[in-house]
């Protein structure tokens, strides 16, 4: 979709066209999912942030400015309330785990019957989950949505406010911060640093 397209579905929109709405959720419900799958690691949450994100967009839209593309003010609008569903779930389980009397037994799966590459692939994306969760928040948000949600430097950089340099330096660092938490884990092998290689 262009940013003609675009500005023409908003003014429909906005003017009363609510059949509109639907191209603009055909167009990005699919990376809106993708990102918020990534960072719920839940099908079933993921598809509730995804309607939440499109509840969100609808009712904010005559406010949007038109600053940035369409896709990512949606993007910022999905980590945002990603982070938010994550924080209530997860406030959520400590309070239930906390009442001993109303917490269900903790079932642990039965892996002995699983493929064994199976079993290597789930360790794997743990392993990759946990490394980009140890990241800083300008890093891990960074990596995911290049990443992940496949956006352009120059989307990235309008979504942050960064240039399209800062964008690729701060990239870089949380490939190797990510990295190097996979060697220090044990999941890859390190390799020897260049000499010229800058910290």
């Amino acid at each position: 979709m262009t940013k003609r397209e675009e500005e023409d579905l908003i003014r429909r929109i906005t003017g009363g066209d609510t059949e509109a709405f639907s191209y603009i959720v055909e167009a990005n419900q699919k990376n809106v999912y993708n990102l918020a799958l990534r960072m719920t690691a839940n099908e079933e949450d993921a598809l509730d942030v995804s309607q939440e994100v499109f509840i969100k967009a609808y009712t904010s839209l005559p406010g949007f400015k038109g600053q940035s593309r369409l896709s990512v003010w949606l993007y910022r609008i999905t980590y945002n309330t990603c982070l938010d569903y994550i924080k209530k779930t997860r406030r959520f389980q400590t309070e239930s785990l906390s009442d001993d009397d109303e917490s269900p037994p903790v079932q642990l799966p039965d892996m002995r019957y699983e493929p064994e590459s199976e079993i290597s692939r789930r360790e794997l994306k743990a392993s990759l989950d946990a490394a980009i969760d140890s990241l800083s928040e300008d890093h891990r948000q960074i990596l995911i949505m290049r990443e992940y949600s496949d956006m352009s430097y120059a989307d990235i950089g309008l979504a942050l406010g960064l240039n399209e340099g800062t964008v690729k330096s701060r990239l870089a660092r949380a490939r190797k911060a990510a990295a190097d938490f996979l060697i220090r884990s044990g999941t890859i092998d390190g390799f020897p640093r260049q000499k010229d290689e800058r910290r």
